[in-house]
């Protein structure tokens, strides 16, 4: 006969196994766990499941379509989304149910109409404030002089008297940008990029000295001129993603900063810094907005090739592209973005960062002699409940700061250190 010891907690092992087993198996409840840890397993059991996958959306209730222009906002997105200075057009829906359309209240406006793309875009379109202007000959020079001076550029759409006119619109100009695309275009490009439109038809001896005989579109980087060939860029294309595609890869690249130039550049200002390996993606032409998204934050934006100074990456143990704020105290003091990689998550990273008292730790920095109190992160950046935890990370370190310090130790990159704690 053996003797069997009967272990109190056997049944409440049992039964976190076999949970974590459930959730293995399921993708669904996977996908939820890795998101929100076990709230998110929660919310499963209350029947407020709030995770579901994109192609759960598009295939089981085809809500959305192949559109790379739709985002689906999450919780963590959302308040990044509202708050990134960007014009966002939100539609809440419950993903279980394909004909629930209605849209929940929003601050400040809402919406009640059909759902046709044309109703949808009317109802957009009126929070665009963006200015177009129109250019003649009592203000073309002024106007696209003072906006060179201020590194800003010209998209201006020739409006040749080859079609139809009706009264005083135009928009039925053959080859000339429509009122709508010129407004969507203005808010697309806005603070990069002013919009303008000429007449032809009344201004015909300015557009003959811009060179113009027939309805077009042309791009006038700041200090570009007709003299100074290949310069201007002109476009034949009426459509408003084309168009703005072509001109942000013309736009001036974000200020290269090396080895020589870091340390002066970041001593006593706050920086955003994009670190690449070499490649240029669109995410990348996407960057040069950041510039005048982070202006009223006082943040000024730049870029890092590591494989033309990767000493300089190295030193802060970079291994893949990335984006990182420096606070203004010199270039020990950073946070690296471990978010999505997209403007509105970047801004909102970055508003808060510089906000913020967290300090992305290394070897040459990590609190070892006890002195002060820290509260350190050990986390990974391919885990979604550690991501989650950052942005509440910030709030804390604002909430206590002078009693204690926050740092952030990303363990892929500093195992030993993580090993070690």
């Amino acid at each position: 006969m053996s003797l069997v010891e009967h272990d109190e907690t056997a049944h409440d092992k049992f039964l976190k196994v076999t949970r974590a087993y459930e959730v293995l198996k399921d993708d669904d409840l996977r996908k939820k766990y890795d998101k929100y840890g076990e709230k998110g397993l929660q919310d499963e059991q209350q029947g407020g499941g709030r995770y579901e996958s994109w192609n759960y959306y598009r295939n089981e209730f085809g809500i959305y379509d192949d559109d790379l222009e739709i985002v689906t906002l999450d919780r963590g997105d959302f308040d990044a989304a509202v708050n990134s200075g960007e014009l966002w057009f939100v539609n809440f829906y419950f993903p279980r149910c394909h004909h629930c359309h209605e849209l929940a209240p929003t601050n400040p406006e809402k919406y009640f109409g059909d759902r046709a793309k044309e109703s949808l875009t009317k109802f957009g379109m009126q929070f665009v404030k963006s200015r177009v202007t129109e250019l003649w000959q009592g203000n073309v020079f002024t106007e696209i002089e003072a906006a060179f001076s201020s590194g800003v550029g010209w998209l201006i759409t020739f409006c040749a008297d080859s079609g139809v006119k009706i009264g005083s619109v135009f928009d039925l100009f053959i080859d000339c940008l429509e009122s709508k695309t010129r407004q969507k275009l203005a808010g697309m490009l806005e603070g990069l990029v002013n919009v303008g439109w000429m007449d032809c038809s009344t201004q015909a001896e300015l557009c003959d000295s811009f060179e113009v005989t027939t309805s077009t579109t042309a791009f006038f980087p700041p200090g570009s001129s007709l003299k100074n060939k290949g310069s201007v860029l002109f476009m034949q294309s009426l459509d408003t993603r084309e168009i703005y595609g072509e001109v942000m890869q013309h736009l001036p690249d974000l200020e290269a900063l090396t080895k020589e130039t870091f340390q002066s550049k970041l001593a006593h200002h706050r920086w955003l810094v994009s670190f690449s390996f070499g490649q240029k993606t669109i995410a990348s032409h996407e960057y040069k907005k950041l510039k005048a998204l982070l202006k009223a934050a006082h943040i000024q934006v730049g870029k890092v090739d590591c494989l033309t100074d990767s000493e300089l990456c190295v030193s802060f143990y970079i291994q893949k592209p990335c984006i990182a704020v420096f606070k203004g105290l010199g270039i020990h003091d950073f946070e690296i973005h471990h978010g999505k990689d997209v403007l509105y998550n970047i801004i909102a990273f970055a508003k808060e960062s510089v906000s913020a008292h967290v300090t992305t730790l290394r070897p040459e920095n990590f609190p070892s002699d006890g002195k002060e109190p820290w509260l350190v992160d050990f986390f990974a950046p391919w885990c979604p409940p550690c991501r989650a935890l950052l942005p509440e990370l910030r709030k804390a370190s604002i909430q206590l700061f002078g009693q204690m310090k926050f740092g952030t130790l990303d363990c892929t990159v500093h195992e030993r250190l993580c090993s070690m704690a």
